[in-house]
């Protein structure tokens, strides 16, 4: 599991030669990036609570430490993808989600379209960035920076089968542990019926919520059909409403 050591972030920062967040004390407990952006495509999170980790007996345990290592998606259904009007998001040969600075004209409709505030435009040039999964590794044969550095095998990469079956095993054996609060957030398709499932899953033991994470993320396009559907109920009402307003003129004559 992930020990906040933040590995990830600087070998993010360091491979993708990402400027720094600016050097401020946030008041987030050991947590100085404080959330994903597009100068931050790896963000380790440290979430206190004051209540005990399941399984634990010590008598000082009315105290637990979260930790997460978030990052993009790459959502089989990208509502960033789905967004953008230029062309300038892509899926890959990896089945990863991939912007393309010099195609982008900094809309901004992909961070609308985004479920999970994932991707951002940079103040700058007002182009929008997010992790790319490492594409130029992975064309070379290579994993990720982010998963190459964590030292714990928190953050893992292949293929999603054999990821899916090596996270339920983890399950388990925190389950045998007594944590029994642990579950995969996103590892399949019906957890995420409005994203199409995710490429990126994450082992939590509390709510979706206390991550800052959604509990049904939802991309624009899967709303799109309640939404017609809404429209064409309104049309109907107001056609109805007009031809009785024409009845009730038509009587009063």
């Amino acid at each position: 599991m992930c020990i906040g050591c933040k590995a990830c972030e600087v070998a993010c920062k360091e491979w993708n030669q990402l400027p720094d967040d600016g050097f401020l004390f946030t008041g987030m407990s050991y947590d100085n990036t404080v959330e994903l952006g597009a100068s931050t495509w790896r963000h380790v999170s440290f979430i206190e609570r004051p209540v005990p980790l399941a399984g634990q007996t010590s008598a000082d345990s009315n105290f637990s430490w979260l930790m997460m290592s978030d990052v993009c998606k790459h959502c089989s259904s990208a509502g960033c993808l789905e967004a953008c009007p230029t062309g300038a998001i892509v899926r890959t040969e990896f089945d990863s989600v991939f912007v393309q600075p010099d195609i982008c004209n900094g809309c901004g409709y992909c961070v609308a379209g985004c479920p999970f505030g994932v991707i951002d435009r940079r103040e700058d040039d007002g182009r929008a960035w997010k992790c790319t999964l490492c594409y130029d590794r992975l064309g070379d044969g290579q994993t990720p920076a982010c998963a190459q550095a964590c030292p714990t095998d928190s953050i893992m990469f292949g293929d999603l089968d054999e990821l899916r079956e090596k996270a339920r095993g983890r399950v388990g054996e925190l389950h045998e542990a007594g944590v029994t609060d642990a579950y995969l957030y996103g590892a399949d398709e019906a957890d995420q019926p409005g994203t199409g499932g995710l490429n990126a899953f994450f082992l939590l033991v509390d709510e979706p919520e206390v991550y800052n994470l959604p509990p049904e993320p939802l991309a624009p396009s899967k709303t799109a059909p309640g939404a017609w559907s809404s429209v064409a109920v309104a049309a109907g009402g107001l056609v109805l409403a007009i031809a009785g307003a024409m009845l009730t003129g038509r009587k009063q004559s």
